[in-house]
């Protein structure tokens, strides 16, 4: 039953992490997703210009000037009215950080989860158990050598985040076209490799 009642805990929690996603990339609400948007792209670009300490170091000292300069404020503010408000951060000073021993768990059984199937996979290609999925991944490795040629990996990332913050709205406002050269391009490719599988001893799947 504890174990039945963790995998249901742990249901709600993915499924609400992927419609704060699903709200973010879609734009549903262009304020929340703009902030994000903009934040990870300032990020990535300070990256590209100074190194991971120095983006660090000016991020805390951002932070910790616009904290400090509103501490100093609020306290002339209260001397001056003579008010006794307290401190400024006190709501967020008293609220809990840290996680329980469950959630702890939750997430490293999840995490866990991901390597162990990351790993099977892998060992899967690499030992050739299916000859046509060892081919295809080769292949995009070989891809991937001239892609890495040409860009590095911030220049990936950020090449990453705007597809991930564009390309859902694009296809949801025309998905049927999409779809429409989606599915001609996938059946060329099934045709291609129906013919190296044919020609190729052993390429066929255990199901034919």
């Amino acid at each position: 039953m504890q174990a039945s009642a963790d995998s249901t805990k742990m249901e709600c929690l993915w499924s609400n992490w992927k419609g704060q996603a699903i709200d973010l990339l879609y734009w549903r609400d262009i304020k929340q997703t703009g902030i994000m948007f903009g934040s990870v792209l300032l990020l990535l670009f300070s990256l590209t210009q100074f190194s991971v300490v120095s983006v660090i170091a000016y991020l805390a000292l951002a932070a910790l000037s616009a904290t400090i300069s509103f501490r100093i404020y609020k306290s002339v503010l209260q001397a001056v009215q003579k008010t006794d408000e307290g401190h400024p951060f006190k709501s967020y000073l008293e609220m809990e950080m840290s996680l329980s021993q469950e959630q702890i768990q939750k997430y490293t059984d999840c995490l866990q989860s991901y390597v162990n199937s990351t790993v099977k996979e892998l060992r899967r290609l690499f030992l050739v158990q299916d000859l046509v999925d060892s081919l295809k991944f080769a292949v995009l490795m070989w891809l991937l050598t001239y892609v890495g040629a040409l860009f590095n990996g911030l220049t990936l990332l950020i090449m990453a985040v705007v597809s991930m913050f564009t390309l859902p709205v694009v296809y949801d406002k025309y998905q049927a076209q999409i779809d429409q050269y989606l599915g001609l391009v996938r059946t060329h490719i099934n045709t291609i490799v129906a013919k190296i599988q044919a020609k190729i001893p052993g390429a066929k799947r255990k199901a034919e």
